[in-house]
């Protein structure tokens, strides 16, 4: 069933499902720290994946628990150990390949930006760029994992300008904000959306993210 989004509803809607995962995980992206970013891009790698919000969240601090938090604490684990971190963490199910995907990027990212995604970020030379050296850090960081890692990262790196998820764009269908399922289209679709709808004290940041869990939502009761 589709609804349209009314107004008056849209800062309930943003508020009640608008907060940042990199907030919710307690990382600092506002001065654009290296050390931080990287957390968030680890956290992005973990949500990457069809698999819950709450196992996310309980992997991730897992990881945090044991303080493998940057790419050399990481390739120093190996994979048995991130195996171990990933099933304490009940990310089970993508145990194996998460394990082979974390130990490939890492091992590219210091060999191509010395560990550093703020070097990354420099180098590139627009937002496509940008994309592409991501996805060329290692075969499993495709799109949807991109998008998530740049969406937080829009006000602090000016290159971050990332393309909607297939669940924001269906979460935004579902409520008429949007008509094009096209990722370009639909991107400029929401931006104008939100510069005529603005909620006082939210950004199009927390819109999309509010958008992400309701198509998550949407996804799930499809499936029942």
């Amino acid at each position: 069933m589709v609804h349209e989004v009314k107004k008056q509803d849209l800062a309930t809607i943003v508020e009640k499902f608008g907060q940042r995962y990199s907030k919710l995980l307690g990382i600092n992206l506002e001065r654009g720290d290296d050390e931080e970013v990287f957390k968030w891009f680890l956290a992005a790698v973990l949500f990457g994946a069809p698999i819950t919000e709450t196992s996310v969240v309980k992997t991730y601090k897992c990881f945090e628990k044991h303080a493998v938090l940057t790419p050399e604490k990481i390739i120093k684990t190996g994979w048995q150990g991130l195996v171990e971190i990933l099933d304490e963490g009940s990310y089970t199910r993508y145990d194996y390949k998460t394990a082979d995907k974390l130990l490939e990027v890492m091992g590219n990212l210091k060999t191509k930006y010395r560990g550093s995604l703020k070097l990354l970020h420099e180098k590139a030379t627009d937002s496509l760029d940008l994309e592409k050296r991501l996805k060329e850090l290692g075969k499993g960081i495709g799109d949807i994992t991109v998008s998530i890692f740049l969406r937080e990262l829009r006000s602090v790196w000016s290159k971050a300008d990332p393309k909607p998820t297939p669940l924001v764009i269906l979460a935004a269908k579902n409520l008429r904000i949007i008509r094009s399922e096209s990722p370009e289209k639909a991107k400029k679709e929401l931006v104008e959306f939100w510069e005529k709808n603005r909620v006082k004290g939210m950004s199009f940041v927390n819109f999309e993210t509010a958008l992400l869990r309701l198509g998550k939502d949407i996804r799930r009761r499809k499936s029942y």
